[in-house]
């Protein structure tokens, strides 16, 4: 009997390894193609939006970035209720696959010199499509993973999902430095930048051969056995008080706080380092690896530490420490940039990776136990639409606008670290909510 206990247990195992590289690798390829765009919007500037203001270049480049990221909830709204309906799986193909399709046209869009306006045009439409394409993807790959887990060491086993955005970012990072460096600037700037659009035409590939192997979730299965929903349950969300008031706490606590940390962290840091404090691209690049890299270990030990202490203290804690240390954490980089600019001295770089460390910490405190509590705050009958819909608005209009909102409010302060207040105050505001009312859910049956 033990032996074919262990033997179930095994195979248990190796399938939810199977889900969990699948899942994580299509969701690597959302964030891979949709992150790449961020992390060319300094290029993007000129090639679509040219101005004789570099400034109002990039303003306008974030807010085609932006513009990707408020469309996210329209896309929760349409896939998340399909996931419910239909089930998880035949969304995850359609997401990927709208994705793959959008980003590989990015790569052979025209530029504004060669057919004018309907650059930009042709830009914000792809960029559209990318966002819908995401808002099932991103919060509908959470429930996905999380209701295959099981029980036992959840937060642990789903964390990993959360490492699909910086490992995106630093895919697209990695790859966009051996560009600038095998590259001359005219050639990168000609067609260099095309590349790793390019490229997701064959990581989109593997991942939609990947999906194709993949079971539907478990709790889905059993829903099926008494009935499927043949209507929305989007609306029902609505009506009832506790999912409704579990929705706004998984809006401004969780989803919004953890999409401003990381933006803040992930996004916004290298647009800073390059474009406030001119420091060279060659060195953000590998700080921003740095960074990324840090994240990794910090996410996986928030998510085994909420197994053991609960999701509540610790997406607490890395609220109250974003809230702290965001302002003096900019303050710190300028001063140490600013400082290695003037002098070379590489005493600074070590002081600019110590900040990254401290704001990776508190980002990873809120996102580790991310995954699993957005399947656990709700019921299972509901969660693919509840959970998707709060995620992807806070994670589209708090966290996609935000580079846009602090670039503008510190070019009309005057003052580079001005636009920090914004991100400063939300934390502050989601950590007093959070306090009274997020509720612990570790343990919960996703059965109910």
């Amino acid at each position: 009997m033990n032996n074919i206990n262990n033997l179930h247990r095994i195979k248990k195992s190796s399938s939810y390894r199977k889900v969990a590289i699948a899942a994580c690798f299509g969701t690597f390829l959302e964030w891979y193609d949709f992150l790449t765009f961020a992390t060319l919007a300094v290029v993007f500037g000129p090639l679509f939006f040219p101005s004789n203001d570099p400034t109002s270049g990039l303003l306008a480049s974030l807010a085609t970035f932006g513009v990707g990221m408020v469309v996210r909830p329209l896309g929760a709204a349409l896939f998340g209720s399909m996931g419910d309906r239909i089930g998880r799986k035949p969304v995850f193909m359609i997401t990927i696959t709208l994705m793959g399709i959008a980003t590989v046209g990015v790569g052979f869009l025209p530029t504004f010199e060669q057919v004018g306006i309907w650059a930009p045009i042709f830009l914000v439409s792809l960029r559209l499509l990318q966002g819908l394409s995401a808002g099932g993807e991103i919060g509908g790959s959470a429930i996905y993973l999380t209701e295959h887990a099981g029980e036992k060491n959840r937060g642990f086993k789903t964390s990993f999902l959360q490492l699909m955005g910086p490992l995106g970012i630093l895919a697209s990072t990695l790859q966009i430095a051996l560009l600038e460096y095998w590259l001359t600037a005219e050639e990168f700037q000609s067609w260099g930048w095309r590349v790793p659009f390019w490229v997701s035409l064959g990581l989109l590939l593997l991942a939609f051969q990947a999906r194709k192997a993949l079971e539907e979730t478990p709790v889905f299965l059993e829903l099926s056995k008494v009935g499927r929903p043949s209507q929305s349950q989007l609306a029902n969300n609505f009506k009832d008080p506790e999912i409704r008031k579990r929705m706004f706490l998984l809006f401004f606590c969780v989803s919004s706080s953890g999409a401003i940390l990381f933006f803040c962290v992930q996004v916004y840091t290298a647009i800073f380092l390059k474009t406030t404090l001119k420091l060279p691209l060659e060195l953000v690049d590998q700080l921003s690896i740095y960074g990324t890299l840090v994240l990794f270990p910090l996410t996986i030990f928030a998510g085994w530490l909420s197994d053991r202490l609960g999701r509540r203290p610790v997406i607490l804690s890395g609220l109250l420490l974003g809230t702290v240390l965001i302002r003096p954490a900019y303050r710190a980089l300028e001063y140490f940039g600013t400082a290695f600019m003037q002098t070379h001295d590489q005493y600074n770089i070590f002081g600019i990776l110590f900040m990254l460390t401290a704001l990776s910490l508190a980002l990873s405190l809120v996102v580790g136990p991310q995954t699993a509590l957005l399947a656990e705050l709700f019921p299972a009958k509901n969660r693919n639409s509840a959970a998707t819909l709060p995620h992807n608005l806070a994670a589209g209009w708090i966290g996609g606008l935000l580079p846009l909102i602090i670039t503008w409010l510190n070019q009309a302060s005057g003052n580079s670290l001005a636009g920090l207040w914004y991100p400063t105050i939300f934390l502050c505001y989601a950590s007093a909510i959070a306090i009274f009312a997020l509720p612990e859910t570790n343990k919960i049956n996703l059965l109910q």
